[in-house]
């Protein structure tokens, strides 16, 4: 029975987002599953604010669902959200029974560190003030607007693009930390991070690498954000030499 690739894709994308890797491990011995992430491509958004353990628990139904059978051997791949889920399921993996053998585990600019920084806090007494500034007669239809500006203003397009469900499944996702989850995941573990990456930095790569016990840092200098994408020969590269 061909193992299992299951990919998770990030905010904002979709099972389109692994195009290149797909073309790159095209001809191995591999079911390479890429679902479309409730919220996003075709998938409905959730009727609430979901959790990154309500995602978890999606992904745990779906594979369950598509696995050609039952106790797969799976690896399990994410890329920024989806890299947060997979760092859920992961961790989860040895505390309880699952339909699937997990085998590896592949980290592509992985969310999930959760940073107090002053950008955010800006954010807030801004959106704060705004509130009461444009609740005044004549002002409110001026708010949408501001609100936009400033978005683009703290590189909040990910906020900003989204549904009003949507943006708060988003404070809700990336509320929670998961560093506390890193130690637990024994599964062996690759992580490929984008030297130039602003929205999950390198740092966290490094966080992630030392808090994950034998994991193998991959970095790419040139390479933002998209490192699954950019970096997708690599990447697949290292997946072909585990199966």
């Amino acid at each position: 029975m061909k193992p299992v690739l299951l990919c998770l894709h990030g905010w904002g994308g979709s099972k389109e987002s692994f195009a290149e890797l797909r073309a790159m491990l095209e001809g191995e011995d591999l079911l390479i599953l890429t679902p479309d992430l409730p919220g996003f491509g075709l998938e409905p958004e959730p009727d609430r604010a979901w959790s990154v353990d309500d995602y978890a628990d999606w992904v745990e139904a779906w594979l369950q669902r598509h696995a050609p059978t039952e106790g797969c051997s799976t690896l399990l791949l994410g890329h920024s959200h989806g890299g947060r889920i997979a760092i859920k399921l992961a961790s989860r993996y040895q505390l309880q029974a699952t339909s699937y053998k997990l085998e590896h585990l592949y980290l592509c600019a992985a969310a999930g560190i959760r940073h107090r920084s002053l950008k955010r806090l800006l954010g807030r007494m801004l959106a704060g003030i705004g509130h009461v500034i444009f609740a005044l007669p004549g002002l409110s239809r001026l708010e949408p607007l501001a609100k936009k500006m400033l978005y683009k203003l703290l590189r909040e397009h990910d906020y900003e693009r989204a549904s009003p469900m949507m943006r708060q499944t988003h404070a809700k996702v990336t509320a929670e930390d998961l560093t506390p989850l890193l130690s637990q995941i024994t599964v062996p573990t690759d992580l490929f991070w984008g030297e130039d990456d602003t929205y999950t930095p390198l740092e966290d790569g490094y966080t992630m690498h030392e808090a994950i016990h034998g994991s193998v840092l991959h970095t790419f200098a040139g390479t933002r954000h998209r490192v699954h994408r950019d970096r997708a020969p690599e990447i697949a590269s290292v997946i072909r030499d585990h199966l």
